[in-house]
This record gives C-alpha cells, structure tokens and sequence, in this order.
C-alpha cells in the first residue's frame, strides 16, 4: 500500500500509559520528568478505526521509547510492536499512522525521536479493566495496573485528570504500576511508577 496522500482515518479507543515517573507523571501537566527523563510509552486498543478502507477496530499496538531528557528535548530511541493479528493492508496502515504521516498524536512524537526500530509484530494480550488494566506484548512488553495506595492507611485511591489539551488523552485515571518492563528495542523496568489509562479519538489527516 503506497500512497503519496495519507489516507483519511480515525480511531477510537482505550490507552494504557506507563513511565518512570511518579504517580500522576508531571509531563500531564507541562512540567518537567520526576527524574529529567523519561522512559515509558502507550499501548493502544482500538474498539473503532478505519483507515481509509481498512479496518482497524480490534486490533492493538504501543510504542515504548527511550529520552535521555524531557520528551520535548528530543533524541528518543522508539520500539514499536503491531498486533501479529494485523493482515498486510492493516498492518501498513498502523505503520504508517504509527509513523506520523498521517497526523495524529504520533505526528507530534516522531519529532521527538532519532532512532525508530523496525516495529515488530507480536501477540498482544490486553485487559481493559480501568485502573487494574493490563497488556502483554509478545515478550517485549508487560504492563499491569493496579490503584495507588494511600501511604498511611493502604486504602486504595482512584484519582484522575481533566486534560483539554492533551494529544495522547484528555481524560486519564491515574494508577500504579503493578509490573511494568520492556525488553527489546528498548530495555527497562519500572515497576511500581506511574501508569493510567484513558479514552482516544484521534483523526486526521
């Protein structure tokens, strides 16, 4: 599938986030990593999507990447994995719009790094679940939430955000990573940090 125009799209959905930062990530709110980088990505799970005449809706993909500072500061290292459910036509679809051709938030991300390997097509196991959602990637990526504990009484909290703004998200429920490691591509472990998960609506181009 060669196309000099993207396509038309739209894709409608769930997102699981997950990062090194601590609960709530400050990048949520125009503010610097906890730790001046960031290492986490997304892994999206598409209930309803086109592209042009290609059907999406199903199917799943994530992106995990690796910033030696703030997202913004550039000179990230990406990983992509693509749902091995995908057939050709839709596996160039996600490609492309994974890429940042076609717009979408990934039209603003693909700025923000230098090193993209070549995505990599996996058994995606995902649970849509709210704050105890979880993926599994092939064996490049597991993700499991669980709710963020009060510190003092162990009771669980439920918080969340209103993002009118946000690219990725407007609406995350903030969670704790119960266990959170990619190992290809990019490698880490960050267990325990923040995570949430959140609607999309995303079109273009």
């Amino acid at each position: 599938m060669t196309q000099t125009t993207p396509a038309k799209w739209t894709l409608n959905g769930t997102v699981l986030i997950a990062c090194n930062c601590d609960y709530g990530c400050p990048c949520n709110f125009n503010s610097l990593p906890t730790h001046g980088h960031c290492e986490g990505g997304w892994a999206w799970h598409v209930q309803d999507g086109r592209y042009g005449d290609i059907e999406l809706s199903g199917l799943s993909f994530s992106i995990a990447a690796d910033w030696p500072k703030a997202i913004h500061d550039g000179n990230g290292e990406a990983a992509v994995l693509i749902d091995a459910r995908a057939n050709e036509r839709q596996r160039e679809a996600l490609k492309t719009l994974v890429s940042g051709a076609a717009g979408g938030p990934w039209g603003i991300l693909k700025n923000t790094w230098t090193n993209v390997h070549e995505p990599r097509y996996v058994a995606f196991e995902i649970e849509l679940a709210e704050q105890r959602s979880r993926v599994k990637a092939g064996d490049v990526l597991e993700l499991e939430m669980e709710p963020i504990r009060n510190p003092v009484t162990a009771a669980e909290v439920t918080p969340g955000a209103v993002l009118p703004e946000g690219f990725i998200t407007k609406d995350p429920r903030f969670a704790a990573s119960k266990l959170f490691r990619v190992q290809d591509g990019v490698h880490y472990d960050h267990s325990g940090k923040y995570a949430a998960v959140g609607s999309f609506e995303y079109s273009g181009p």
